[in-house]
């Protein structure tokens, strides 16, 4: 099932001096599977929040349609299995974290009973917050606000969950905290849209990335397959390499990288196979052979760089 789908999803502004049109979607067209964590991905101005509020209908496409649980979101009852955690959120610093909660909760329609109560504390367990439950939030650090903050998101038990920069200004310790909720939250078939300009926490977490780039979508795909280096393998021996075996080695694949215990090579899999069959020959044992990866920020800094040359 589809949580979300949008189909050539597009935004136009007028800017407000010079009257000029801008894009800040274009024809955007993807969808996001029910269970989930999908990050989306962008250099500031690419058109990630101005996706967020449409998916949300804040503001509305120029053209193009989007869609939760099958519902087009203009709908309102496709909002009422969903949650929301904006950017640089704010709250009353005169109310305590459970009222924050309580407040919020209805809301979102919950009734302020012992069901409310009841999750109210289940949320200030899970973020660890169970101690500040009745101090006034405006004594909080910025780490418990973007906790109180998920557990605002989360209290209504949705479907879908919105989460934009969750882990800003968060240590490391908290940073870990909220990775491991989120895993929780997915194992209960939950779906969570992520936005996060931290790409080493996207990595760690999403199943699947968006990268968008002036408003539009240049790469799309499982987290693994995208970090994978096509082709780029590296074998590790036990047994050094002799000169002899790198001569070898270099008639296979000219351009191979070769160390004392190493060899990389991007000639393909018919010249690894190559490779192999060689040192096994020769009584060399191999110790591991490893696809080469790259990291999501590697990956993103060469896709945006590789767009914007175009």
């Amino acid at each position: 099932m589809h949580v979300i789908e949008t189909q050539n999803l597009s935004k136009e502004y007028t800017a407000k001096f010079s009257k000029q049109k801008v894009n800040a979607l274009n024809d955007f067209t993807f969808k996001v599977k029910q269970g989930e964590i999908f990050g989306l991905l962008g250099p500031n101005g690419a058109g990630k929040t101005t996706l967020i509020k449409m998916l949300l209908a804040i503001t509305f496409p120029t053209r193009g349609d989007a869609k939760l649980f099958g519902t087009d979101v203009k709908n309102y009852k496709a909002k009422t299995k969903v949650g929301y955690l904006p950017e640089n959120h704010k709250f009353p610093s005169y109310l305590t974290g459970e009222q924050v909660l309580s407040y919020y909760g209805q809301l979102s329609g919950m009734k302020d009973d012992s069901n409310m109560t009841k999750r109210i504390d289940e949320m200030l367990g899970m973020m660890n917050l169970t101690q500040w439950r009745k101090t006034r939030i405006k004594k909080y650090s910025k780490g418990m606000m973007q906790k109180l903050g998920l557990a605002q998101s989360m209290l209504s038990d949705p479907d879908l969950i919105f989460l934009d920069e969750p882990t800003d200004g968060v240590d490391p310790i908290g940073r870990k905290e909220i990775r491991d909720i989120l895993h929780e939250i997915k194992s209960r078939g939950k779906t969570i849209f992520l936005n996060s300009h931290l790409l080493s926490e996207v990595e760690m977490i999403c199943d699947r990335v968006a990268i968008l780039n002036k408003g539009d979508l240049i790469k799309e795909g499982n987290v693994d397959d995208l970090t994978k280096a096509e082709n780029i393998f590296a074998v590790h021996t036990v047994e050094p390499i002799g000169m002899d075996i790198k001569q070898k080695v270099m008639a296979i694949d000219p351009n191979a990288g070769i160390g004392e215990n190493e060899i990389n090579s991007e000639a393909g899999i018919d010249k690894i196979n190559g490779i192999i069959d060689l040192l096994r020959a020769e009584k060399i044992r191999i110790q591991t052979i490893n696809q080469k990866t790259s990291t999501l920020e590697e990956l993103f800094i060469n896709v945006i760089k590789k767009d914007n040359t175009n």
